[in-house]
């Protein structure tokens, strides 16, 4: 669905009702928007949540996509936001399953996880807004631009926080 005529039909039809079309975006882009998801929830159970919800928003709301070719980071920053929802009705602390990266005898040396553990608890310790901020930039791949238009900030503002962020996480993960 690289080519923009395909997406922009895929789109125009999925926002018309074509069950089919909206499949095709489902296949598309919900790895991405699980990805996201799970790096602010922390919990594959959360995750699906938050992704469901998002599905159902975009079903929902796919007519009033101005850009068609937008439709990425769109569905994307509404995984995000239902993600931040999820996390804020559980009135708890996300707890981060990385059990897989941990498996004895699947990496290997013990010693090469430690990294991993020390960025999981560090991320741990950010609020699901910097955890989201986290994941469209670098689990997502949007820039600050596309980022800005679904948080409400600015361009430069997405920067500033970001690299705050990673001030943050480099000193948290330094001192780990």
């Amino acid at each position: 669905m690289r080519d923009a005529p395909v997406l922009a039909s895929t789109v125009r039809l999925a926002a018309q009702g074509d069950e089919a079309a909206f499949t095709r975006l489902v296949a598309e882009h919900r790895a991405a928007m699980a990805r996201v998801a799970f790096v602010i929830c922390g919990d594959p159970e959360a995750t699906n949540d938050a992704v469901q919800a998002a599905w159902s928003i975009a079903w929902r709301r796919l007519h009033t996509l101005r850009d068609p070719e937008q439709v990425r980071p769109w569905l994307i920053a509404i995984a995000a936001n239902e993600a931040r929802q999820v996390i804020r009705s559980q009135r708890r602390r996300p707890v981060i399953d990385i059990s897989d990266a941990l498996q004895p005898g699947v990496g290997g040396d013990p010693a090469d996880t430690i990294g991993l553990v020390d960025l999981q608890r560090a991320l741990a310790h950010l609020t699901p807004d910097d955890r989201r901020l986290l994941a469209l930039r670098y689990v997502a791949g949007l820039d600050s631009p596309e980022i800005a238009r679904h948080t409400g900030l600015s361009a430069s503002g997405v920067r500033s926080r970001l690299a705050r962020l990673i001030d943050r996480l480099r000193t948290e993960i330094d001192h780990a």
